[in-house]
């Protein structure tokens, strides 16, 4: 009798408990673990024009902590540095109102972790409706 209702239990647990391996799903240690990405991964359109796009990786940068190494906002590209390697991202024109972002290594090994491009994405689809502002300061303000 005992054993009948053990094995009982141990069926109605083995039902009732959700198995932990073979899901599907980003966790956090896919983000930061260094892996083999596409190329394709790399590259993301969005709805907003290019000189805003710009602005907007340039925060999403800075938001993530980053260190931005160089800006060149006439050809629209960053280069940054983010877990000790440069990367490169870079602005184009798809139409008037839609912009490409492409974030790739500068030494093009692309063993790295996609939490890098992943997390600037994000910030940029959080902050998309988002305008860049000009903030004028009077020197009353600025020396407080």
């Amino acid at each position: 009798m005992e054993r009948v209702i053990i094995f009982i239990i141990l069926a109605l647990c083995m039902f009732c408990v959700k198995p932990a391996f073979g899901e599907e799903g980003t966790n956090l240690s896919n983000l930061i673990t260094a892996q083999n990405i596409k190329y394709q991964d790399c590259t993301k359109v969005f709805n907003i024009d290019n000189i805003n796009l710009l602005y907007l990786t340039i925060a999403s940068i800075n938001a993530n902590r980053f260190t931005v190494d160089e800006i060149q906002s006439r050809n629209g590209y960053v280069i940054f540095t983010a877990v000790n390697k440069k990367f490169l991202a870079t602005i184009t024109n798809v139409n008037t109102n839609q912009a490409m972002l492409k974030i790739t290594p500068v030494d093009n090994n692309y063993y790295f972790q996609p939490g890098i491009y992943l997390n600037i994405f994000k910030y940029i689809d959080l902050n998309l409706r988002n305008k860049a502002e000009n903030i004028y300061f009077t020197e009353n303000q600025s020396n407080n």
